[in-house]
This record gives C-alpha cells, sequence and structure tokens, in this order.
C-alpha cells in the first residue's frame, strides 16, 4: 500500500496523546520524496536544493510523526545552537531520542578514520560521568521539555574489552550512580549473552531503561521482550528496529537504499513493535519511544505504516 502521509498523521498524533510515540532513526532521506516529503519545498531555480533539504526537512517531518532518534549527537558532542535550531523545527509536543556521544560509551575506539589519533586507542573518557555531564547534558539542558530519552549505545564488547559480562554491569553500575538525576535514560546493549538478570537488575536500580534494539549480533526484539525484567523502568520503555539479527550494516545499506520503498518484510519486527504500542496504550503512565530505521526492511515510512496500522485508532 502506498504510504498515506495524512493518514500516518493522525495516527500517530493519536499514539503519542496516548504516551506512544513512534518514529524513524535520522530523517535525511531523499527516497522520501513523494512519501513524507514534498520536493517543491526545497526547490532552488527548478532542482531540488540538497543543502536547503537537509537544513529544513525536520519541520515537514515533524508534520506527521511526533518523535526522532537524532543520531548526528553520537559523533559529537551537541552545540547549543545546534540543538536550539532542530527545537526550534517542531512543536512543542514533539520528542526527541538523542544518541549518546560515543565518546562514553566506547571503551576502545576502532581502527576508524573519523577518530583520527585516537583510532586504536583506548578511551580514557570511557563512563566518564563529569563530561558526559558538562558536554551533553548542559547544552540539552535549555531544550529539556522536548527530550524524550537519551540512549547510550554501546558497541559489541569483546573478550579483551570485558572478560565476563557481569565486570561491564559493575562499571555500568558505578557510572549511572554518578548521573544528574531526573533525565530519561536508557542503555542499548550490542552483547546479547550480557542480557541477564544483573544486568536488569542494575537498570532497574537507577530507573533506567533498557532499549530492546533490533542489529545485526542481537535476538530479536521480541525475544528482548520476554526476558524476565526486561521492562527496567516502569516509567518509560525504548527500542530501536536497526537491523535484521545476522545481517550487516554494509549489506543493508547496499540493498535498501535509496530507501524509497519497502522490499524485504520483517514479520518479527512488526509483531514486536505492535506488541509495543499494545502495550505502551495500555499503560497510561508510561512513555513508549519507538525508532525505526530504513535499514530494516527497506523504507522505515513503510514499516510503521505496518506496525501502527492493526492498533492505532
Amino acid at each position: 500500500m502506498p504510504f498515506d502521509r495524512e493518514q500516518i498523521k493522525h495516527k500517530a498524533a493519536a499514539l503519542a496523546a496516548n504516551g506512544v510515540f513512534i518514529g524513524t532513526s535520522s530523517w535525511k532521506y531523499e527516497g522520501w520524496f513523494g512519501q513524507l516529503y514534498s520536493p517543491a519545498r526545497y526547490e532552488y531555480r527548478g532542482k531540488v536544493a540538497k543543502s536547503r533539504f537537509e537544513r529544513d526537512c525536520l519541520a515537514e517531518y515533524a508534520e506527521v510523526f511526533k518523535t526522532v532518534c537524532v543520531d548526528a549527537a553520537y559523533y559529537t558532542f551537541p552545540r547549543p545552537d545546534y540543538l536550539h535550531k532542530q527545537a526550534d523545527a517542531v512543536p512543542d509536543d514533539f520528542r526527541f531520542g538523542f544518541k549518546v556521544t560515543d565518546e562514553i560509551t566506547i571503551k576502545k575506539y576502532p581502527n576508524h578514520a573519523r577518530h583520527g589519533a585516537k583510532a586504536g586507542q583506548l578511551n580514557r573518557d570511557f563512563l566518564n560521568a563529569d563530561l558526559f555531564a558538562t558536554a551533553f547534558l548542559k547544552p540539552c539542558e535549555e531544550i529539556r521539555p522536548k527530550i524524550g530519552v537519551l540512549m547510550f549505545e554501546f558497541s559489541h564488547f569483546w573478550q579483551n574489552d570485558y572478560e565476563h559480562g557481569r565486570d561491564f554491569v559493575a562499571d555500568l553500575d558505578v557510572f549511572l550512580g554518578k548521573l544528574p538525576k531526573g533525565w530519561p535514560y536508557a542503555i542499548e546493549m550490542r552483547n546479547k549473552n550480557w542480557l541477564v538478570p544483573d544486568y536488569f537488575g542494575c537498570l532497574a536500580r537507577h530507573a533506567v531503561t533498557h532499549v530492546f534494539n533490533s542489529w545485526d549480533a542481537m535476538s530479536p526484539v521480541g525475544e528482548q521482550m520476554a526476558l524476565p525484567g526486561s521492562r527496567t523502568n516502569p516509567r518509560l520503555v525504548a527500542a530501536r528496529f536497526l537491523l535484521k539479527p545476522g545481517r550487516k550494516y554494509e549489506e543493508a545499506v547496499k540493498t535498501f537504499q535509496p530507501y524509497d520503498k519497502v522490499k524485504e518484510l520483517n514479520p518479527d519486527a512488526r509483531a514486536a513493535g505492535q506488541g509495543l504500542i499494545v502495550e505502551g496504550k495500555k499503560s497510561p503512565n508510561r512513555k513508549t519511544f519507538i525508532y525505526v530505521n530504513n535499514r530494516l526492511e527497506g523504507n522505515a515510512l513503510g514499516t510503521i505504516d505496518a506496525m501502527i496500522e492493526p492498533d492505532a485508532d
């Protein structure tokens, strides 16, 4: 079925009014022209100006959805001017999900060009609560009413990072205990065997949310949801549907670009998303944030449409 912009707008607003916020991971995709975006809004001299589109499309996105996951914050600490620009582009009832900058969550920098001289080095600021408070939270303070969830994404840890999952949980426990209170914190793990009672218990003690996530080396979201104690915060649930388990990121990019249509159905992910929506609507004191990436099925808009269709009204 074609993406019905007005219908999705109505359903997304109705869900948000019930505490369930569903949106996409990032938003600057030209493959969504004619679906979510109107090319004419970004034309300059008869052609779509890419710079104008990337600068201004969040406002059009926010005409339909009530939340978005900001991946950009993962790569550099957010500047106040950047945050204000994003917040000014959306209505008051819009809520952002921010990925916390990787300078806090990487234990050893990968050998990647973007890390420069740090590549391959141990990160001295791994789990540095003071740095997080000053470099991340302080700029966010001014747009705090529009922040729905702050997600610490931890890439897969290897045995030379932590011999046992319990060792990471011990460090995480100390870190979470140092964080300023009152913010909507969430943890996204990439070591599926570490999703055990000790990990969930640590998060629950600090009222921090486990992010259900669909990723290459993770178990499906539905299986994570079934784990005892996985709802670690009674007031906040979060999920990110990123990749089909077992599929590499690079393969998904090659398979699904330019993200203009659904190319591969993922019934398990759709069912999990539907389940989180139903569960969230039945929990009036809870906020639920669900983010869908193009690289799950090929087009996040179509995936969201399928997730909200059975139970949006």
